[in-house]
């Protein structure tokens, strides 16, 4: 993401439920993401919770950017 999205984010996460809720889950999927990637040895039932989350986190994401070029648009 870059500066002008984060910036859209801190104006309209307090105002907008939807994309402050976006937010925090992309948040938490990128934790998660991170925690079982820096694992050495990941069990078959942890490779299968890794590839679900960035599932997960994609379309999480997808749905953010599309929400943030809309308020993009919005702006201009």
């Amino acid at each position: 993401m870059d500066q002008h999205e984060l910036d859209l984010l801190e104006k309209y996460a307090p105002t907008d439920p939807e994309l402050k809720s976006l937010w925090e889950d992309h948040v938490l999927y990128e934790k998660q993401v991170e925690k079982l990637e820096s694992k050495a040895y990941r069990t078959p039932t942890e490779e299968q919770t890794l590839k679900q989350l960035k599932k997960q986190k994609l379309e999480n994401k997808t749905r953010l950017m599309d929400t943030l070029d809309n308020l993009k648009k919005a702006e201009q």
